[in-house]
């Protein structure tokens, strides 16, 4: 599903700790267990098609971290886009949630065809899971869900987790993937979760329209500033910026640092594993929560 862009208003953030950053980069670099989301601004062309150079770096970033014995989880948005390019639908089309559930059939079975072509490339299998948040809230489906995940990584298999917008509404309506990645962090206990958008991170503004916009490269005992600077510029409640914050947040309040990076970014997901600083970190606060 698509992103809503990603906005927030000039102003000025406090600094963390420098250690504490330094330790969160160590932290990020050694991960084990990698949950990386890519949203369907990271997929699509101007038009909705699925962009097949996109897609090739999205894998070859994943293949980067792969390669050096990491588990990863992908996160895929992107159906309902690719389903609009696949049946040349204009985006006004899917202002029905049933024209979006159906887009996103057409459009899921695309994307997870291009998974499978690209990651062949390295010999790597992939295999799908559908879901929705109820499956994250309701224990047995959980379970289930989480056996599933830990049983295709011990066997060498990528999962690619997209909801299932056939059947949800909420998620469909409010493009809940970012907070899906975040639950499903802390639920089977990941140790990196990287959001990666069409934009550099977190700015003090929108950076598209604003060129006195700063990236804000740290999040730790500033996310109070942070957290102003985002409710006060966003006016769609759900989607963009804000649950890309929300859910890396979450994860850092369980431990687990958070990247909001741009998906462009040459070598985005190896410049982590090797602690160089790519767009905004989000300190994990180990049950330590500012004020």
């Amino acid at each position: 599903m698509s992103e809503v862009s990603e906005t927030t208003e000039t102003s000025e953030v406090a600094e963390p700790d420098p250690d504490a950053v330094a330790a969160a980069r160590e932290t990020a670099a050694e991960a084990d267990r990698v949950i990386v989301k890519a949203g369907t601004n990271s997929l699509t062309d101007d038009d909705s098609n699925l962009d097949d150079d996109k897609l090739d770096k999205l894998v070859d970033d994943i293949e980067s971290l792969l390669s050096r014995g990491k588990e990863v989880l992908l996160v895929s948005s992107g159906a309902v886009g690719a389903g609009i390019g696949r049946l040349d639908h204009p985006t006004a089309d899917r202002d029905t949630l049933e024209a979006s559930q159906a887009l996103s059939t057409v459009g899921q079975s695309l994307l997870m065809h291009r998974y499978t072509e690209s990651f062949e490339r390295y010999d790597r299998k992939v295999a799908q899971i559908l879901i929705t948040q109820h499956d994250l809230e309701n224990p047995e489906r959980f379970t289930n869900f989480r056996n599933t995940v830990e049983t295709l990584l011990e066997w060498g298999v990528v999962p690619i987790i997209n909801e299932n917008d056939a059947v949800a509404t909420e998620e469909l309506q409010i493009g809940d993937n970012d907070m899906i990645s975040s639950n499903i962090a802390v639920g089977i206990g990941v140790d990196l979760l990287v959001t990666l958008t069409d934009v550099g991170g977190v700015y003090t503004g929108n950076p598209k329209e604003d060129p006195d916009a700063e990236p804000i490269e740290v999040v730790g005992d500033n996310y109070s500033d942070v957290e102003d600077v985002v409710t006060a510029s966003s006016t769609g409640g759900f989607g963009g910026i804000q649950t890309k914050v929300r859910g890396a947040r979450d994860a850092a309040e369980y431990g687990i640092p958070a990247v909001i990076a741009q998906s462009t970014e040459p070598d985005v997901l190896a410049k982590i594993a090797e602690r160089e600083s790519v767009g905004t970190m989000f300190l994990p606060l180990d049950g330590e929560l500012d004020d």
